[in-house]
């Protein structure tokens, strides 16, 4: 049945597609993040459903009036120039074939991204992909924290198998960028249901990440809720609030959880932790003996033979900084960390213009629950390889829109453009 029930939803969509293509990208990213065919039995499992979608959305766009021009933005050529330098490193990469493969699906990701911010243009696309995001991501927080409360936080939280999100770590970092889209879709949101509602998704999504007994999950909801806090404006209730909960939640998770956190500050004792820093020097000596890196996919014994302390003990990455470096070098990870740089300016640039601006604050509000998100990312993602991991490029989309959308607020709203209004209208009325 469910099988039944998401090609009907997929394939019905093809006309609106086709008449739109935002809501090509919609539908991709539903595709794409929560990946709803996993939830199924049969034969959607494996039916090519993002493929029919992308194609279909960028008919969309070739066949669409709107125009079709990426926007000027120092991310997105940040973006393209990260784009080319792996198609570079690709030609060089230690394991061709393992290396295409995982080409072909980043290509996709990348392409998909570009296509984003070429078409969500208008703050109510905007809104709309922010929905979109969050139900695709807070459906496994809901499922997640009721099994975490059925379960007594014994079992762990997983995520949907095969995909970016299905690791435990993953989905524990997927849902803690989450929580804070969620919360500006809270204060955005006028019907009292609904943001209960979103306030119930909200905690138990924080309740699915503790359950999945991610360590770097831990660190990255703490450092996210940090950041929420001080962005705040109400510090004294949201401080108690914190200090309420967080308490609450850690004493109903059982012993062995609270065993496995603790060996956070031990972490010369744990074989999983020595292996990643086992895999960080490896991805270290590998950059500054091959200018272009490794490729992708290079996780195999033959570079851990070369470059890692320990040669048998083969992980991958476990960390997006990392994973760019081994994958594509110095350049790669500086074009890596310049990407999120920017982001993070522009998401400034877009609260310092928006600010005390009653018409703006819903600019406000999405900048800065979005630095939330990548602050719970950059955290996280210290210790998991999600370097293309989809829902980070489609939050910069959403940034270069917003601020693209301020910029032109403003342009219109200068003196000089006033005054040429303004004389136009001069000269109109002369006899």
């Amino acid at each position: 049945m469910r099988d039944i029930l998401i090609t009907l939803i997929v394939f019905g969509s093809l006309p609106l597609i086709l008449r739109n293509p935002v809501n090509g990208v919609l539908m991709w990213v539903w595709i794409s993040v929560m990946n709803p065919h996993t939830q199924g039995w049969g034969f959607a499992t494996t039916f090519p459903f993002a493929f029919i979608v992308a194609v279909a959305t960028l008919f969309s766009v070739a066949i669409s009036r709107l125009s079709k021009a990426l926007p000027m933005s120092g991310i997105t050529f940040t973006l393209i120039t990260l784009v080319l330098w792996m198609n570079v490193t690709t030609l060089f990469a230690l394991f061709p074939e393992q290396a295409h493969s995982q080409w072909s699906k980043v290509m996709k990701i990348m392409l998909m991204s570009l296509v984003t911010m070429t078409v969500i243009r208008s703050r109510e696309d905007i809104q709309r992909l922010m929905w979109v995001l969050t139900m695709s991501i807070g459906y496994y927080g809901v499922k997640g924290g009721i099994f975490t409360i059925r379960s007594g936080g014994v079992d762990r939280v997983w995520g949907p198998e095969g995909t970016f999100i299905g690791d435990n770590n993953a989905i524990a970092l997927a849902l803690i960028m989450t929580i804070p889209l969620m919360h500006y879709l809270q204060q955005r949101s006028d019907q009292r249901w609904l943001r209960r509602g979103l306030s119930a998704t909200m905690l138990l999504s924080a309740l699915a990440a503790l359950g999945s007994y991610s360590r770097g999950g831990l660190l990255a909801i703490a450092a996210m809720m940090v950041f929420m806090w001080l962005k705040s404006r109400h510090k004294l209730a949201g401080g108690a609030l914190i200090f309420l909960l967080a308490p609450l939640a850690f004493l109903f998770m059982p012993e062995r959880w609270s065993e496995r956190m603790d060996s956070i500050g031990t972490y010369q004792e744990d074989e999983s932790a020595m292996g990643r820093i086992n895999a960080w020097y490896m991805a270290w000596n590998l950059a500054k003996d091959r200018f272009f890196g490794g490729g992708f996919e290079i996780a195999e014994p033959g570079t851990f033979f070369l470059y890692a302390p320990n040669p048998t003990d083969i992980h991958a990455a476990h960390s997006i900084y990392f994973q760019a470096l081994g994958e594509h070098g110095f350049i790669g990870l500086g074009l890596y960390l310049l990407l999120l740089g920017l982001t993070w300016r522009s998401a400034a640039w877009i609260v310092r213009n928006s600010r005390n601006q009653p018409e703006l604050e819903w600019a406000q509000q999405l900048a800065t629950m979005i630095q939330a998100s990548f602050v719970g990312f950059a955290v996280g993602g210290a210790f998991l390889s999600l370097l293309y991991f989809d829902v980070p490029y489609y939050l910069m989309g959403v940034i270069v829109s917003t601020r693209l959308l301020i910029a032109g607020r403003q342009t219109a709203a200068s003196p000089a453009t006033l005054g040429h209004v303004g004389g136009g209208r001069h000269a109109v009325g002369q006899p």
